[in-house]
């Protein structure tokens, strides 16, 4: 869930190329299943449950026109953990962007609905999430964009190889004055 209590400020986290993709093993009783026609009910779940949108149904528009335009890679970028009973209770997908008219990887809305949170999930899915962006897109570099809100996240993508980029490309105008304050940010947090 979002730390709303703490300061505000994007950041973007790059995991460079070359670097080792830890491995951390899901828990008994849950598995990986990818997006099947229907789940982005469950994606919108997912994230409504993190704080990520004020509805469900906010959560569904966002989805419906930033992924159901390609159908067919969410079948084989969009992940998703379930539970024994088939619940689905994390998600995150492998995506792209562009960035200067460059394509870039980017690694996209990591989330664990948050009675599940606490038990491993997040470092899993991020984990797998970024060896199947390899796989699809080779060993190049990976981004992610997160907020200071997210900082307990950011603490698992930095075990999986991710660092905060000041990379200008991906700062264009005020915004590059976020990297600063977010660090200043995160480095308070880390000393507590």
């Amino acid at each position: 869930m979002l730390d709303k209590s703490v300061p505000f400020a994007k950041i973007k986290m790059v995991r460079k190329a070359g670097t080792p993709i830890p491995d951390f093993p899901l828990p008994d009783g849950y598995k990986y299943t990818f997006f099947q026609d229907g789940d982005e009910k469950d994606w919108a779940r997912i994230e409504t449950s993190v704080d990520e949108f004020d509805s469900e149904f906010a959560a569904l528009l966002f989805f419906k026109e930033e992924f159901i335009p390609y159908t067919d890679e969410l079948y084989r970028r969009c992940l998703f953990i379930e539970n024994k009973d088939g619940k689905k209770v994390a998600t995150s997908t492998a995506w792209w962007s562009f960035v200067n008219d460059e394509r870039r990887a980017w690694l996209h809305w990591v989330s664990v609905d948050t009675a599940y949170q606490g038990l491993g999930l997040g470092k899993a899915i991020t984990s797998k999430i970024t060896k199947l962006l390899e796989e699809i897109e080779g060993d190049v570099d990976f981004y992610l964009s997160t907020q200071t809100w997210s900082y307990k996240a950011i603490s698992i993508y930095k075990k999986c190889g991710y660092t905060p980029t000041n990379e200008k490309a991906l700062y264009p105008g005020k915004t590059k004055r976020d990297y600063k304050k977010a660090i200043k940010i995160l480095n308070k947090l880390e000393r507590k």
